[in-house]
């Protein structure tokens, strides 16, 4: 199967940011499937399984420079094989990322060029706001447009009403629907957001139904999908690879396994998520209010009032106790590399000198 660039997003001003690798006889080509350092490649010829050249191995600062889903990249293709090396990673104009599960400081790119990313969280017992404003800030640090998709209308019909006027109230700005995959309700939105060449994506925790989401999009079980446990409406990880699937005429869209530990790497769209709470906080008495035991504090009088959620303190304390937190690491982290490079170079210097006294 061949593919037409302009369907998987190819447009002028990636063929600008191309030319150079274009000139050294490199072909144009996007991720579709990474596993274990070996990639699904969709280009003009058809799909190519492809691995990291060396030089960009070398040359990469971190895991972050190298490919992920919904990138596009510089290919050497293999004569007379379905198989190719990838030289180059262009510019994201987008891109998801967090912190890698588990104590590494490390960042993980989530995946790449998205015009709009759905945030799905499911109405049933996995119905979680704080959550949720933990993907609205990844969401607008991104670069993307984030729509929310709350997912299982069919089971919550005695709350949807409460549920989409609360998501609406934390979600300021920004898109809610309610759907359902398994019935098909409100599935058409979706055409509101995508359309030929562009590029959506799937983020929410294990079992809120992105996967079932996807096969009543293409119209057969072209993923697996699983029954989440009856206790907590938890998941139990059935995609376990991110998956850019082609939606012929309807654009693009990125599956992504779900996430139980969302840990975020940069907080910048925390103001955007919290602007109610930073609005109330311009108020306070003290400007360096934390809101919790300080005199005539605004959020605090504002809960007090009824207006302002006692849980959109919680969610706002707690990323900034974390954003304190990981940037301290951050910082130790980044001490710790100066001093291997710094060492790096005082060996390299001591060698340099030791063959001139030769």
């Amino acid at each position: 199967m061949t593919f037409d660039l302009k369907d998987l997003g190819w447009d002028d001003e990636w063929a600008r940011v191309f030319a150079p690798h274009a000139a050294d006889g490199l072909l144009p080509a996007r991720v579709a499937i990474e596993f274990n350092h070996i990639f699904r490649l969709y280009a003009e010829a058809g799909e190519l399984q492809a691995q990291h050249s060396g030089r960009l191995l070398h040359r990469a600062e971190g895991k972050q420079e190298l490919s992920a889903v919904g990138d596009w990249v510089a290919v050497l293709p293999t004569p007379g094989e379905a198989m190719a090396t990838i030289e180059a990673v262009l510019p994201r104009r987008s891109r998801f990322s967090r912190k890698v599960a588990g104590e590494l400081t490390e960042e993980q790119i989530v995946a790449a060029n998205i015009d709009t990313v759905f945030l799905v969280m499911g109405l049933d017992g996995d119905y979680n706001p704080r959550r949720l404003e933990r993907y609205l800030v990844m969401a607008f640090e991104s670069g993307a447009s984030p729509v929310v998709l709350l997912n299982k209308s069919d089971v919550a019909a005695d709350h949807l009403a409460a549920h989409l006027d609360e998501i609406s109230t934390l979600a300021v700005g920004i898109p809610v629907h309610a759907v359902s995959a398994r019935t098909g309700q409100g599935l058409d939105v979706f055409e509101r957001y995508m359309g030929p060449g562009r590029t959506a994506a799937l983020l929410g925790s294990s079992g809120v139904g992105k996967s079932t989401l996807v096969n009543s999009l293409v119209g057969e079980e072209l993923l697996k999908t699983k029954d989440v446990r009856a206790h907590d409406s938890r998941g139990r990880h059935t995609t376990r690879h991110r998956h850019l699937i082609l939606l012929p005429g309807r654009g693009l869209l990125i599956d992504t396994p779900g996430m139980r530990e969302l840990q975020l790497w940069s907080q910048e769209g925390a103001i955007e998520t919290f602007d109610d709470v930073e609005a109330l906080a311009a108020g306070c008495h003290f400007t360096d209010c934390r809101h919790k035991e300080e005199p005539r504090c605004a959020v605090k009088q504002a809960i007090a009032d009824g207006t302002l959620a006692p849980g959109r303190l919680e969610g706002y304390l707690k990323l900034q106790d974390e954003i304190q937190s990981f940037g301290a690491r951050k910082n130790v982290r980044a001490q710790i590399d100066e001093k291997r490079k710094m060492k790096t170079i005082n060996q390299s210097l001591k060698k340099l000198y030791k063959s001139r006294d030769r």
